[in-house]
């Protein structure tokens, strides 16, 4: 039982656990607060890409948010269905549906984004704002990105 307790303490102590459960966390707050919304934190993400690259094909949409074709579908039906996007023939190519943003999925973006940026403001909130820019800096080092 002790050499259990040990393995497994030495499991835990691996930064790759403890980015794992800081990221399970992080997803949870965030998660909840776009429920408290309405939202899914997929159809969040969907919503976000379309504001940005709008009007967009939903080949390329799937494309630049890495979403299977056959999930982006599904998400795309209900954001349609709730009137926060329209999908209509690309005008560059009639062949294809492009996607864009309604009013009032515009207006509940700007909601869920201030609700997703309290929920981080409550993950760092053990750390001072200095800790903060250090952490997201040192995230950003070794996460393979540029931020």
């Amino acid at each position: 039982m002790a050499e259990a307790q040990a393995h497994l303490a030495a499991i835990r102590s691996l930064p790759s656990w403890i980015l794992g459960r800081a990221a399970a966390r992080g997803r949870a707050l965030v998660a909840e607060a776009l429920a408290a919304q309405g939202m899914k934190m997929w159809h969040h993400v969907v919503l976000s890409a379309v504001r940005d690259l709008a009007p967009v094909a939903q080949a390329d949409l799937g494309r630049s948010i890495e979403l299977d074709p056959k999930d982006l579908v599904g998400v795309l039906n209900d954001l349609q269905s709730a009137g926060l996007v329209v999908r209509e023939p690309d005008p560059r190519d009639r062949r294809k549906n492009a996607v864009s943003l309604t009013g009032e999925g515009g207006r509940l973006l700007t909601r869920c984004e201030k609700a997703a940026r309290e929920a981080n403001d409550a993950l760092l909130a053990p750390l001072s704002a200095a800790e903060q820019d250090q952490f997201i800096g040192l995230l950003i080092r070794i996460s393979g990105t540029d931020g």
